[in-house]
This record gives structure tokens, C-alpha cells and sequence, in this order.
């Protein structure tokens, strides 16, 4: 008769076993920097603090920001960004970062209003399913702007477009200032769901002349 493996006399865990428990450790460890990698430089939590995204996104509503976004990722007119306060835009006290939607990209020219309430940007009037008006209007702005955007930067506006301080009030972003773009809500639970641009609209913009 064959005599039974040393492991198996001692009752000591095969080769196998011990095989088993330095996979799962290097999986563990792997996941672990995986994920600090990916929280660290690539995706963000994202707090939302004010009412000027309205209907889109509620005060405490809670979104990941993709980072890849300008740097490797360009941005697209009808994306949800965070970024950095250029000066100006927040009191002392109300943290350092800001969240709107990019209307107008360098270059484009952007405009308000025609006469069904839209605006234009380089000459095409864009619908906005997402936009809060003021009761009784459908005008998606209150004021009348014609805005050509310089190089390097940004026109951005609320989705509450009479509650919001955006570029009517304080001018283009810098592009170097946005953090990243806001793609999905996921707190509160119930509201879970992927940040849309609108992109059927946005995407039949034409380039800047």
C-alpha cells in the first residue's frame, strides 16, 4: 500500500490550500489598491449643496464625478460638471466647489432668447427638457445674453435658471477648474440613476465657425 501524503498525516492544509489563501490575499490586496486608485484619480463623491440644479439634482442628493474629465475625456455641451470656484462665485464658508451644466464650449457663441424661450448656441436653438422656469414664462432665462466663449474656457448655467448664479452673473470657467463630470446620482437610493446631457439636442449643435 502507498503511504498518505506528510500533509495529510499532520493534518496541516495541503499545498493547495495554502495555494488558496495567497490567491484570495493577492485578490484582497489588489482590490484594496484598486480601489484607493480609483477613488484617488479617478472617480469622486460629490455632495450637492444648492437648489440651482433643480429638478436634476435636489440639495443632499450625492453624485459620482468621473476625473478623466477635460484631461483625457473632453468635455461635451450638456454635461453636469464640478468645478473648482473660479473667484468670486461662493461666500467664505460655502466649500470651494460649484456644480452646473456646460452650455457653451470655447468658442461657441451663446445666446437668449428666441422666440419660443430657447437659447441658441452658434446659431441653434437647443430644447432643454431639463430646465425649471419661472411660472407662467417659458423663457429658460430671464435676461437676454449674446456671448461668443474664449479659448479655454466655459459657459455654464443651472438647471433652476431663475435660482442660479452661473455665467450670466460671473463670467466663463476656466476648463483647467473643472474637477470632472457628474454621471450618476447614487444617495439617496431612490434616486438612483444616470446623469443624462441630453444628448439628441446637444449633439446637433454645429461647431463654432
Amino acid at each position: 500500500m502507498s503511504e498518505q501524503p506528510a500533509d495529510s498525516r499532520s493534518g496541516r492544509p495541503g499545498r493547495s490550500g495554502w495555494r488558496f489563501l495567497r490567491d484570495l490575499a493577492i485578490i484582497v490586496v489588489v482590490a484594496l489598491l484598486a480601489s484607493f486608485l480609483v477613488k484617488t484619480y479617478l472617480v469622486r463623491a460629490f455632495s450637492i449643496p444648492s437648489g440651482s440644479m433643480e429638478r436634476t439634482l435636489l440639495v443632499g442628493d450625492r453624485v459620482l464625478v468621473n476625473e478623466l474629465v477635460p484631461d483625457v475625456v473632453p468635455l461635451r455641451r450638456g454635461d453636469v460638471v464640478v468645478f473648482r470656484d473660479p473667484g468670486g462665485w461662493l461666500l467664505p464658508g460655502q466649500g470651494d466647489d460649484l456644480i452646473k451644466r456646460v452650455i457653451g464650449l470655447p468658442g461657441d457663441t451663446v445666446s437668449c432668447c428666441d422666440a419660443q424661450g430657447r437659447l441658441s448656441v452658434n446659431g441653434h436653438a437647443v430644447d432643454e427638457p431639463y430646465v425649471v422656469t419661472a411660472q407662467g414664462s417659458e423663457r429658460v432665462a430671464a435676461e437676454d445674453f449674446d456671448v461668443r466663449v474664449p479659448a479655454g474656457r466655459i459657459w455654464v448655467m443651472g438647471d433652476n435658471r431663475y435660482d442660479s448664479a452661473d455665467s450670466r452673473a460671473h463670467g466663463t470657467v476656466p476648463t483647467s477648474d473643472v474637477v470632472g463630470r457628474a454621471f450618476v446620482i447614487t444617495w439617496p437610493v431612490t434616486r438612483w440613476c444616470v446623469l443624462g446631457r441630453a444628448g439628441e439636442e446637444w449633439d446637433a449643435v454645429p461647431d463654432p465657425r
